[in-house]
């Protein structure tokens, strides 16, 4: 795969339309049989068991790496963004990396490639580690700054267990000290803590090298690897404290729910004082203020003997006879005496650094970016790496956060505005979408796109359809955002595909309940150890895997069961277009209609009635549509009804 302009194209010249799923949602805490102590800890058999790959028969349902790449396969899933993090390669220490775990992934990939399944890489994260509530970094990271990882919940300084309803929580740790602490020293640490080091080193750059280092080790092992197409630089990267206005107010919050401090108030209640914090609910406009609460009521500090708060070293503020002063309340709003930008100034030139150090195969690699998730966007020039794609997010928050879908009711998380009726709610998914594009192409110099994640709790409505099996409400969802999908001709990978999710714990992960499979009960009894497919009607699609042009059109109407696709024909292209057409709707029909016609430039026909259809092939077993070009110019209409 090489980008061309704003098109992933393959090696025989078509524009490829990716679509898969992120594997997996578990992939993000060690196996279940891991050893708990944080150095011996392994991360071998997620997403799932690789099986024996000389013996292995992917025919039959079972827990292994074939059978479930093949039935990614047939689902028309043959992209996958594969979920692994800093902690599963080098949790034992810095430079000390596991080997089980990348030979385990070595396996895997390699059942990708024999199942014709396309990988990129992702470094995950989120709200930085384990330790403080999320996934991502090794613990030893923290205690390089001398946090305690005992004191880190007491101190207020992390949400590491959710407790109550089952609500999503865990972003408000993007807020909170410890997480937030460490992305700015992560990215920034150079600028507002030149005097912290780590060994001897800068802690920016010390930590910057360890990640890096990390993944680049991680890539030599596996460069050779067939089913790579590409690397991600990090999951969803946050500024932390970078970039606020006023450390008395609550600024770069991904969600504020209970009691959550401002930087301020984070940074004196890690240092060892009680501190009384607002608490927050969920709002029209992100959220609002209805009380207050003590957090570190037990006056703990954080920080290990010999250690204190680097922001306090760094002259941000003091704590003169017991009394906690504020001296530079604007101290990370700018950067070389100018308001900095933190996606510009500090992101980018991380995941340049990154890309360079990654630059190891001697085949052609994409490198998948994203900037701050409902936030600030990167600025990509024309000197920039040409090989980049704006791998962005986007989640429906009203329904993510309240696990409650409103077909005719969404709002807008960052102006409040409300949007009524099906229509203008399937029109707003649409026009996010389209927004994230259009700043690709005005500022991130045309590169391609591809939504990295988008996805459904599937725990709505307190795990109704668990009792019923009705999941009509969430294929009327996920109807919905692929529409939105399609609508935009965009590259898609769904979040998730969890093997071991279960009806009882979800993904695994801080309640999350997202993946398209389930086992059902724990024991797995529902549909033994491959798990059953959920909401089917919702995201297995017809759509067109590779144009030998351009795609202009595509609309799918689940309910007519027929399919339109428009696209302009490129006559140096020889292999057909690919339409994927899923049996599910299509496999064990008596009778498929398919009608092409092949339109000039001037909008006629090619040929006279009856003649005009292009050359095809339609291969039931496959799930392909074949269009053919025969050195044909200009626009095509296919058309595939019952």
């Amino acid at each position: 795969m090489i980008c061309s302009g704003p098109h992933i194209i393959d090696d025989k010249g078509r524009v490829l339309i990716l679509r898969g799923v992120n594997l997996g949602g578990s992939s993000k805490i060690p196996a279940a049989n891991s050893k708990e102590d944080i150095e011996s800890v392994s991360f071998v058999n997620r997403p799932f068991p690789p099986g024996e790959l000389s013996s292995m028969d992917a025919s039959e349902p079972g827990d292994n790496a074939d059978y479930h790449f093949k039935r990614l396969k047939d689902w028309g899933f043959t992209f996958v963004r594969l979920v692994i993090t800093w902690e599963a390669l080098e949790h034992a220490g810095p430079g000390l990396y596991d080997e089980s775990y990348i030979a385990y992934l070595r396996k895997i990939l390699l059942s990708a490639e024999k199942n014709g399944i396309s990988v990129y890489i992702d470094p995950h994260q989120d709200v930085w580690s384990r330790w403080t509530g999320g996934d991502g970094a090794p613990a030893w990271t923290l205690e390089k700054l001398g946090m305690d990882l005992d004191r880190l919940e007491a101190a207020g300084a992390a949400i590491i267990t959710q407790k109550g309803s089952g609500k999503m929580i865990w972003p408000v740790n993007y807020s909170l000290y410890a997480a937030a602490t460490m992305f700015t020293v992560f990215f920034a640490g150079n600028v507002f803590a030149p005097e912290l080091k780590i060994d001897g080193i800068s802690a920016q750059d010390w930590l910057q090298e360890q990640y890096m280092a990390a993944f680049r080790h991680c890539y030599r092992r596996l460069k050779n690897c067939g089913a790579v197409a590409g690397w991600g630089a990090m999951n969803e990267p946050h500024p932390g404290f970078i970039g606020y206005r006023d450390l008395r107010n609550l600024e770069n919050a991904a969600l504020a729910v209970g009691p959550v401090p401002n930087p301020f108030q984070a940074m004196v209640a890690a240092s060892g004082r009680p501190v009384r914090v607002p608490v927050y609910i969920p709002w029209l406009k992100g959220w609002k203020a209805i009380g207050s609460k003590v957090i570190n009521p037990d006056g703990l500090s954080l920080f290990k003997e010999g250690f204190t708060c680097p922001w306090k070293e760094a002259g941000v503020w003091k704590d003169a006879g017991g009394n906690p002063e504020l001296l530079k309340p604007k101290y990370f709003s700018l950067y070389q005496g100018r308001p900095l930008r933190f996606t510009d100034d500090f992101l980018k030139p991380f995941i340049l650094r990154f890309i360079e150090k990654m630059k190891e195969a001697e085949r052609p690699m994409l490198f998948f970016i994203e900037g701050v998730p409902h936030g600030e966007n990167l600025y990509w020039g024309k000197e920039e790496p040409k090989n980049a794609v704006n791998a962005f997010h986007y989640y429906d928050g009203a329904t993510l956060f309240t696990k409650k879908f409103r077909p005719r009711l969404t709002a807008d998380q960052k102006t409040g505005k409300l949007f009524l009726g099906k229509k203008k709610v399937a029109a707003f998914y649409s026009a996010k979408l389209a927004e994230a594009m259009t700043w690709t192409r005005d500022h991130m110099n045309g590169m391609p796109c591809l939504l990295g994640e988008f996805g459904l709790p599937f725990d709505l409505d307190n795990k109704k359809a668990y009792k019923t099996g009705d999941y009509s409400k969430h294929e009327e969802a996920l109807s919905l955002y692929y529409n939105a999908i399609d609508e935009n001709l965009l590259g898609s990978t769904i979040w998730n595909y969890t093997a071991d999710n279960t009806h009882e714990d979800g993904d695994h992960w801080n309640g999350e309940d997202l993946s398209i499979v389930s086992l059902g009960d724990n024991s797995g009894k529902e549909s033994g150890c491959s798990g059953q497919a959920r909401a089917i009607g919702g995201w297995l699609r017809p759509y067109p895997m590779a144009t030998a042009g351009i795609p202009l059109k595509f609309i799918w109407e689940r309910k007519k069961i027929s399919l339109y696709f428009r696209f302009l024909a490129d006559p140096k292209v020889k292999a057909p277009t690919e339409i994927f057409l899923p049996s599910l709707w299509f496999g064990e029909k008596p009778e498929i209609s398919i009608r092409t016609i092949a339109v000039s430039s001037s909008g006629e026909k090619k040929k006279s009635p009856g003649s005009n259809s292009l050359r095809m092939e339609y291969s039931r077993e496959e799930q392909r549509l074949f269009i053919f070009n025969d050195e044909y110019a200009g626009e095509v209409e296919a058309w595939v009804f019952i």
